[in-house]
């Protein structure tokens, strides 16, 4: 039943993304990714952990349809991995899932076939299979009869005339090729496999951080005192530099566009390293015993205090970064800082809660790469061209037409809609223009692989969609 669930697959890979732009396709695939893993590990649907990927995988999916985004594409590729590791191991990091839907991916077929325990069976569909033979009774009497037909065809002129009229040009090799991809990529994916030494360390690995016994009470009171200084002369230090940068977004509301700039990235370098610092700061004062001392309750309140001005930090940048877009518009890098800002917000809530519950390294990075990971799927599910071209027209007071125009074809029909609103030079009308009739044309003459939810706006019925001239 798996070799021919695995086949089936196969063929619709290849019709799916042969020669096919990424568009339906994509999200086809997804659905018919998560029937393959249904088939093939149909008890491991019921796991919380792989509805919760499964419920994220039909989502992104459904995304690049609607969006048609390398971002929203990108995602869909991160949960498809993430899926097939929690198949393989739904109780593991976030990050060792990654590693295992990747490796199963690339190499499951060999490392189900070739591995080293000779006390594991092989998977069932391949117990009962003598593959040595199947090429036998295939190749060998083709091979035969071939010879034998070019022999006939010497001695035979009615015979000949049947030989040439036989037409293998209906098979397409390249389409063939794909197939073979995809019964690769299916065959590996089917029965996911795991990184066992990774695997097992992560799964062995709990969050909570544990003494070390016994005590060394004099050599904890000295990192105490020294703990205690430091943090005391860098929360002073932090709070001056905060209640400078409040005096000077008090000053003045008319921001020049360089000054803005420089501020805003002035201070994104600024939190960057002042957030590193914090942070290794922290986790070194809190790295073991000092965390079940005594006497480390000041220590903590300033560490806790020193993570609260670091916070505000952030707020700060926020502040800054709005101002600027609301002057100038959005763009990716004023985006990106947002999302940068967000990642860091993050970083020192889980540092936070590190010190407070006592927790390692290990709590750490498994829920920083957790946040990522379900940050990377909520942008996915944005479609960023538009938003910056709709917020950027309705709201910036200068707006950047040229970029926009060089934007991806996502914006091409709010461009289009909206051109009247701007202040264009002929240049750009015609650049919009040709733009916009462009992407009428590729999305008409997709094929059904290729179709995106705009193809849904330019039915022949819609007449708010025609050329441009």
């Amino acid at each position: 039943m798996k070799i021919i669930t695995t086949l089936i697959a196969a063929m619709l890979f290849s019709t799916l993304f042969y020669n096919q732009n990424i568009g339906l396709n994509l999200t086809l695939f997804s659905l018919l990714t998560i029937i393959v893993l249904g088939i093939s590990n149909f008890e491991k649907l019921k796991l919380r952990n792989t509805m919760i990927l499964m419920s994220l995988y039909v989502l992104t999916a459904a995304f690049v349809f609607i969006n048609h985004s390398a971002l929203s594409i990108i995602a869909n590729c991160a949960v498809f991995f993430s899926l097939v590791g929690s198949f393989s191991e739904s109780k593991s990091s976030m990050y060792v899932k990654w590693l295992n839907g990747i490796y199963s991916s690339i190499a499951g077929m060999f490392h189900r076939n070739f591995e080293a325990d000779t006390e594991t069976k092989k998977v069932a569909w391949h117990q009962n299979i003598d593959v040595l033979h199947t090429v036998k009774i295939i190749v060998i009497p083709l091979i035969v009869v071939i010879v034998f037909a070019v022999l006939y065809k010497n001695g035979n002129p009615i015979f000949e005339s049947i030989i040439e009229a036989i037409n293998f040009d209906f098979i397409n090799v390249q389409w063939v090729l794909f197939c073979v991809l995809g019964y690769y990529l299916f065959s590996n994916i089917v029965i996911p496999v795991k990184v066992q030494p990774a695997t097992d360390t992560d799964l062995a690995k709990g969050n909570e951080l544990f003494s070390k016994e016994p005590l060394d009470i004099p050599t904890l009171k000295k990192e105490k005192q020294l703990g205690t200084i430091l943090l005391g002369l860098l929360n002073a230090l932090i709070v001056l530099y905060i209640i400078s940068d409040i005096a000077f977004l008090m000053s003045n509301n008319n921001f020049a566009a360089s000054v803005l700039s420089n501020q805003v990235h002035n201070g994104i370098n600024a939190l960057i390293a002042s957030i590193i610092f914090a942070i290794i700061i922290i986790l070194y004062f809190f790295r073991g015993n000092l965390n079940f001392f005594e006497g480390n309750k000041t220590l903590k309140n300033l560490s806790y205090i020193w993570i609260f001005l670091n916070a505000f930090l952030v707020v700060l940048i926020i502040i800054k970064n709005a101002q600027y877009i609301d002057s100038f518009g959005l763009t990716y890098k004023r985006i990106g800082v947002y999302i940068y800002l967000f990642m860091t917000m993050a970083g020192l809530i889980t540092t936070f809660f590190k010190v407070f519950k006592i927790q390692n390294l290990w709590f750490l990075f498994r829920k920083n790469v957790s946040i990522a990971f379900f940050l990377l799927v909520t942008c996915g599910l944005v479609n960023w061209d538009y938003l910056i071209t709709d917020y950027n027209i309705t709201y910036a007071d200068s707006i950047d037409i040229n970029y926009l125009i060089d934007l991806s074809d996502n914006n091409a029909i709010i461009l289009h809609e909206k051109k009247d609103r701007m202040a264009l030079k002929p240049n750009q009308s015609e650049r919009i223009n040709v733009k916009y009739n462009n992407y009428l044309t590729d999305l008409r003459t997709a094929n059904w692989q290729e179709l995106s939810y705009d193809n849904l706006k330019i039915t022949e019925e819609n007449t708010d969609y025609e050329y441009t001239r």
